[in-house]
């Protein structure tokens, strides 16, 4: 699937079967956080399925910023406020009066939770609870897809997956922020939302870290790696013999949109949580991703590097998540292979910073790229019940 420049650029104009079965044409869809990196990368994803997109948002948090770069303003009704704004938020759901919500809004930064506690809690379980809050008052059918973390689990490192129905918690400020939400969630779903017969409807849907194009987060390796070698320093890295299952950002957004789609087709869904992950054999260390990440962005795959003696901030070791859940509900499942992903994830960046690409048609691209190779692969949830 690893494509020319030219060849992305080409397949993200050809019209191609519609993925999802169609569900999300013409459809008015809300997406908080849309200035991030996963929503904004969700947000083209929906443009080009023809939705109807709306964001709200905080302005970009990093500079550069995937938004800026992709001109997402150009394809979503922008509004930037704070999640935690009740009335401005239930103003903004009034206002778009979307089938399909997705909330992504929040403080995703580990090492920045130690920094600002109070306003990572905050932010993740108070602006978690305005979305629900502001639920309450919706009287037109929504599907509203929440977005946690895989740090929501309580995570005793053990070598198997955690399923949905494990103990949530959490040991350090993210993580338990994270669990908090989740509690934030079940409560307002039992006391306002029992069932599926009303006009909302409500998942969690739960992802680890992601890795692509278009990611300039403080304390991520890709976005360390990218910056240093920009400057022609060397990587500075905490753990180069840490393990990781890398996944690219299209993966857990496939597993989003097919959770919305089937949420909005049937109740029985409603209050259901799904972990959307990768293979387990996309393992890797630190260094081999730096390696490969360099080679494909043109480097010597020995690029330099340091190693950082002391860890600033405590970082979880194993944690794996078992989605045999989202197969056998959503028949959904990972499409891309470790090499795939770093590919990807490379070509992006040496594309836009070094050749100049145009963002935003690279990124709708690879999305289309991605789309085929799901399809080639035979994979169920891109074709929706349409099929």
């Amino acid at each position: 699937m690893v494509l020319r420049q030219g060849a992305m650029e080409d397949l993200g104009v050809i019209a191609m079967p519609e993925a999802f079965g169609g569900s999300y044409r013409g459809q008015r869809v809300l997406v908080t956080g849309h200035t991030g990196f996963k929503g904004g990368w969700l947000s083209l994803w929906l443009n080009r399925l023809g939705a109807h997109v709306s964001g709200y948002a905080l302005p970009p948090p990093t500079e550069p910023a995937l938004f800026d770069l992709a001109r997402i303003a150009t394809i979503v009704d922008h509004t930037e406020n704070d999640i935690r704004d009740l009335a401005a938020f239930r103003a903004a759901l009034h206002r778009a009066r979307p089938r399909f919500l997705f909330h992504l809004a929040a403080q995703p930064i580990v090492s920045r939770s130690y920094a600002e506690p109070l306003e990572t809690f905050s932010t993740n379980v108070m602006g978690t609870a305005v979305i629900l809050d502001a639920l309450r008052g919706v009287d037109w059918p929504c599907a509203a897809v929440i977005i946690t973390s895989d740090k929501a689990y309580d995570n005793v490192e053990w070598a198997w997956g955690y399923r949905e129905n494990d103990v949530l918690g959490g040991k350090d400020i993210y993580s338990g922020s994270k669990g908090a939400a989740e509690l934030a969630i079940k409560s307002y779903r039992h006391s306002f939302f029992p069932n599926g017969d009303g006009a909302v409807r409500l998942a969690v849907a739960r992802a680890g870290n992601v890795i692509g194009g278009g990611d300039w987060a403080q304390d991520r390796i890709v976005v360390d790696c990218v910056r240093a070698w920009q400057r022609g320093e060397p990587v500075r890295l905490r753990s180069p013999e840490a393990t990781r299952p890398w996944q690219h950002v299209l993966e857990p957004l496939s597993g989003y949109l097919a959770l919305g789609q089937a949420l909005a087709a049937s109740p029985t869904l409603h209050g259901e949580a799904f972990n959307f992950g990768p293979r387990a054999e996309q393992s890797r260390t630190v260094i081999q991703l730096l390696g490969d990440l360099a080679r494909e962005m043109g480097l010597p795959e020995d690029a330099a590097y340091e190693i950082v003696e002391r860890k600033p901030f405590h970082e979880a070791g194993l944690l794996k998540l078992n989605c045999d859940k989202a197969l056998l509900e959503l028949r959904w499942s990972p499409t891309l292979g470790y090499e795939q992903v770093v590919g990807m994830t490379g070509q992006w960046y040496r594309a836009v910073l070094q050749d100049g690409a145009d963002a935003q048609r690279l990124s709708l691209a690879q999305i289309a790229a991605y789309e085929a190779e799901a399809r080639r692969l035979r994979q169920v949830w891109i074709h929706g019940p349409a099929s």
